[in-house]
């Protein structure tokens, strides 16, 4: 496999400033030798998180940034709670750093203050935590990373990157019957949302990479507010605003596997510049316009807001250029937020970029949403893409405008250098075959929303076959729910995505002014060609 045909090379990221590429030595910009751990659910990252960080000890160190934490999430079980195990780190001497978005109100459900409190546990435990406001107006922090250095074995180094906060409703796990410890939702899925979600573990040279980005962001010598109140907010409370100095980071782990990672990231250009962005960096969305353009066979993404015409053009762009291309959808069903105001932007902003993609591809586009056996609906919170079974990525970013161009993001491509040795033959037709991870993780995905069991992957492993078996799996399910749900409930929890027609005083919303006033992007800015290519 020719690694460069899938990955953006350093030119080709954009962003000469950050020593993400040229700490390499060989100006390679992504690193080899790694071993990739997809950890599908909440509940299987908390649990490999909770006895990682359990095993470190004096001198180590533990990374991590985040879009929200609630202190008092447990990891698994009583005695588990997020901000407790790592202030018990800090106190066995563990050096604990943490970036967190300082978030808007909480009385407009955003999480300024569980995230003050969670630093609040760490700092009196002897760790250190800043609360990063570093982003343009409307923007956030949305980066998920943790990572593990151990001072002396760092063969057990690991960090984990991808779409799971350290919060409440994210423990959940195949099953679907929620986090025990919710967060209000949208009614619709009920007292104890079901939660869906993917982390990758990453051991190997691309640790150092992943704490590379962290070190960025900790050393950025902009003030971490400008807002003169939050200043002065902290300054009464004694609040932590100057970083520390870090301790020099160590060399890279030793290489241990067969993956290549590229580590893809947005950051917005802002009038107060990234040190080590000054104009930004888009190689979130270069990375997938890129892959993109090999895909032959199969697009399979599951995301949480596929929202944006304009991203779902990228799709399109592929669809259209070659008339073979499946792609199949797995997103939420209804949107987080009951209301006018908080829901009807996000079914608008689906409904278009949905459209672009049936105009694209007709009916080799599918979208689907899937519910547990109670029949809730199950929020879709990963962000997967996977494409003809060769590159996928896992991360923090969704499909759209805000992911690509104003939000901060951290996402892994990633690329094995094993064959699926049961499929011999090329399914993308660009020479490098399906690939044993990407494949494994697609067909592990497919089995739990089939209700399949592990191994069981007959018909699955060709592309039409596949397509084919979502849709039967949907079309059964719709029968019984329409016949009363009458009989055993067939195998499977897909649920076709097919919004329908709008009410009209909703549709009159599609105008000019709700695209200024309700788009469910936000503030950022229109995407151009500069900014993606």
């Amino acid at each position: 496999m020719r690694v460069h045909d899938w990955f953006l090379t350093a030119a080709e990221r954009g962003n000469p400033a950050t020593v993400i590429d040229s700490r390499h030595g060989d100006g390679t910009a992504w690193s080899t030798g790694n071993a990739v751990r997809p950890l599908v659910h909440g509940s299987a990252y908390f649990a490999d998180l909770l006895a990682r960080v359990r095993e470190l000890r004096e001198g180590d160190l533990l990374f991590f940034t985040d879009w929200r934490g609630d202190p008092d999430e447990r990891l698994d079980g009583p005695g588990t709670e997020v901000a407790e195990v790592f202030a018990d780190a800090a106190r066995r001497g563990v050096v604990v750093k943490g970036l967190l978005w300082r978030s808007h109100w909480d009385r407009l459900r955003f999480s300024s203050e569980e995230n003050r409190n969670l630093g609040e546990v760490i700092e009196a435990a002897g760790g250190e935590y800043l609360r990063d406001m570093r982003v343009p107006p409307g923007g956030s922090h949305h980066q998920k990373l943790v990572v593990l250095r151990h001072r002396d074995d760092p063969r057990r180094d690991i960090a984990y990157v991808g779409g799971i906060d350290l919060c409440r409703t994210r423990r959940d796990d195949a099953s679907h019957g929620g986090d025990p410890q919710a967060a209000p939702m949208a009614k619709v899925y009920g007292p104890r949302p079901p939660w869906h979600d993917v982390q990758v573990a990453l051991q190997g040279p691309v640790v150092g990479d992943v704490e590379a980005v962290f070190r960025e962001r900790w050393t950025d010598p902009k003030p971490l507010t400008r807002n003169p109140v939050h200043r002065l907010a902290d300054l009464l409370r004694h609040d932590d605003t100057h970083a520390d100095p870090l301790p020099p980071q160590s060399p890279d782990p030793p290489a241990c596997g067969p993956h290549a990672v590229q580590l893809l990231r947005t950051y917005p250009q802002r009038r107060s510049r990234y040190a080590f962005a000054p104009e930004g960096e888009h190689s979130v969305a270069r990375g997938y316009l890129k892959a993109l353009r090999r895909a032959r066979s199969l697009i399979y993404i599951e995301d949480q807001y596929l929202w944006s015409p304009q991203v779902a053009a990228s799709f399109a762009e592929a669809l259209r250029a070659h008339p073979e291309l499946l792609m199949i959808g797995v997103l939420p069903l209804h949107p987080d937020q009951d209301g006018l105001i908080a829901g009807t932007p996000q079914v608008l902003g689906r409904q278009q970029a949905l459209s672009v993609l049936k105009e694209a591809g007709g009916d080799r586009v599918a979208v689907y949403g899937i519910e547990n056996h109670q029949g809730t609906p199950v929020y879709v919170h990963a962000k997967v893409c996977i494409v003809d079974d060769t590159w996928m990525t896992v991360g923090s970013d969704n499909f759209n405008r805000r992911s690509w161009t104003y939000d901060s993001e951290l996402t892994c491509a990633i690329l094995d250098g094993t064959r699926d040795p049961r499929e011999p033959r090329d399914p993308g037709g660009h020479g490098d075959g399906a690939r044993r991870q990407p494949r494994e993780l697609r067909l592990a995905l497919a089995r739990e929303h089939l209700d399949r069991d592990d191994g069981d992957d007959d018909g699955l492993l060709d592309p039409r076959a596949f397509f084919d078996a979502y849709a039967a799996a949907a079309a059964a399910l719709e029968r019984w729910h329409a016949g009363g749900r009458r009989g055993p409930r067939p195998a499977g929890r897909l649920r076709l995505h097919e919004p329908g027609p709008l009410p009209p005083w909703t549709a009159a919303l599609a105008t000019p002014l709700y695209r200024m006033l309700c788009d469910p992007d936000g503030r950022p800015r229109a995407m151009r060609r500069a900014d993606a290519y």
